[in-house]
């Protein structure tokens, strides 16, 4: 049987959580320690027993933001897959969907993050740097075995920059008309099983 998690990790986890929602809604210079705190229901004074430094929290809120995005990214490749969707088909219009097109604060922290993230200390920028890693490399297992070895990196960044210009459009129809323009285009260069 497992122990339940301390009061420690718990408040940990609920501070992990809100810098992780905070730095996609916000970006990494919207992100203050009193309002973490604050957003997790616990006092500024406590963030030092659980964190070194700011940046310390911002590494791991990336990763938790990464864990948060791929999890939910898993769920919705089943659900498009049994539908009958190829892996690329189901990743590429799961990414470029509506529903993430106003999701900033619980989607892709590469999309949300992308232009800060060479402006940030060592320690931030390698978490930043593991999650281009990740989403190169779930753009790789969607792709058909016979796809050039290229087509993951240009893929994903094709899936990031697409999402990133439809929100400069706004969650309405335009941006919308801009996902489902990049949907088409990418599906129609990659996708080996077109139902369109």
């Amino acid at each position: 049987m497992d122990n339940p998690p301390s009061r420690k990790e718990t408040s940990h986890e609920r501070i992990v959580a809100a810098a992780a929602r905070a730095i996609r809604r916000g970006g990494f210079q919207g992100v203050g320690v009193a309002d973490i705190m604050k957003e997790a229901g616990l006092t500024h004074g406590g963030f030092y027993a659980h964190f070194s430094s700011r940046n310390a929290l911002l590494a791991e809120a990336l990763e938790r933001a990464g864990q948060d995005n791929a999890a939910r990214t898993r769920d919705d490749l089943a659900t498009r897959q049994s539908r009958g969707a190829s892996p690329l088909r189901a990743l590429v219009e799961g990414y470029l969907s509506d529903r993430h097109l106003g999701d900033i604060e619980t989607g892709c922290a590469v999309a949300a993050l992308a232009s800060e993230m060479p402006r940030q200390t060592p320690e931030v920028r390698e978490a930043a740097a593991q999650r281009v890693r990740a989403m190169v490399a779930a753009v790789r297992r969607a792709l058909p075995k016979d796809a050039p070895a290229d087509s993951g990196p240009s893929i994903a960044s094709q899936l990031v920059g697409a999402l990133q210009l439809a929100r400069a459009l706004g969650d309405n129809a335009q941006g919308r008309a801009f996902l489902k323009a990049s949907r088409r285009s990418l599906l129609a260069q990659y996708d080996r099983n077109p139902s369109d």
